[in-house]
């Protein structure tokens, strides 16, 4: 009853730029304290058991590392990696696409405001050197 194309499978498909699953080893327990978090966050017991939260880690790294691979397949046509292979991607489902559109949006706000804010410094800083020579030269 199940259909073996949905969902995501951990074997490589013909012609695909996906690795065999022995060819690299990853680090485990990167995500952790965020899964955690998050499984809290979602209604689970505040210090999950160890296996659920590995089991989760697994799932979340083979979903992405499967996004990747069919990003770089797609990306691979004009022969670099995009943002918007990965907008791509998740156009047919509306919340990850609007959630990732978000957060792009959000990303480029602090973007700008962390180069207005170093712009300020540096004005900042340049006058009171400006101001420190003005006492130095009036003393002479």
């Amino acid at each position: 009853m199940s259909n073996p194309s949905a969902g995501m499978s951990s074997k490589p498909k013909g012609g695909s730029s996906q690795p065999s699953e022995t060819s690299f080893k990853r680090k485990r327990g990167v995500f952790q304290k965020e899964l955690q978090h998050m499984m809290y966050g979602f209604g689970d017991d505040p210090n999950p058991l160890p296996e659920s939260v590995a089991l989760m880690e697994d799932i979340v790294v083979e979903y992405i590392t499967d996004l990747v691979y069919k990003a770089q397949d797609i990306g691979s046509k004009r022969g670099k990696l995009s943002v918007e292979d990965f907008l791509y991607l998740m156009r047919k489902d509306g919340p990850k696409l609007n959630r990732c559109t978000e957060l792009l949006s959000m990303n480029e706000e602090l973007k700008q405001a962390r180069k207005a804010f170093e712009t300020d410094e540096e004005k900042l800083r340049k006058a009171f050197e400006a101001d420190e020579e003005k006492l130095v030269g009036s003393t002479e």
